[in-house]
């Protein structure tokens, strides 16, 4: 089985000017757990601030991974 195609979920757990540590899990969930990671914040394509959830999507037809954010349903 190939991975065609996935979405990591990530919530920014702490940043500062420049940078953001984010931690992610995997969609859908499979063993290993969540993973760390410290993101420029340039490269976070919205408001940053703690707890707020960002989206990394790749699938086999796109070049690079995209990192969206969580849509505000107010």
């Amino acid at each position: 089985m190939v991975l065609e195609t996935f979405v990591l979920i990530g919530v920014i757990i702490s940043h500062d000017d420049v940078l953001s540590t984010v931690e992610f899990n995997l969609n859908p969930a499979v063993n290993g757990g969540p993973a760390m990671a410290v993101i420029q914040n340039s490269a976070i394509p919205c408001e940053i601030a703690v707890g707020k959830k960002i989206y990394v999507v790749k699938d086999k037809s796109m070049e690079h991974a995209q990192i969206t954010c969580e849509v505000d349903s107010k």
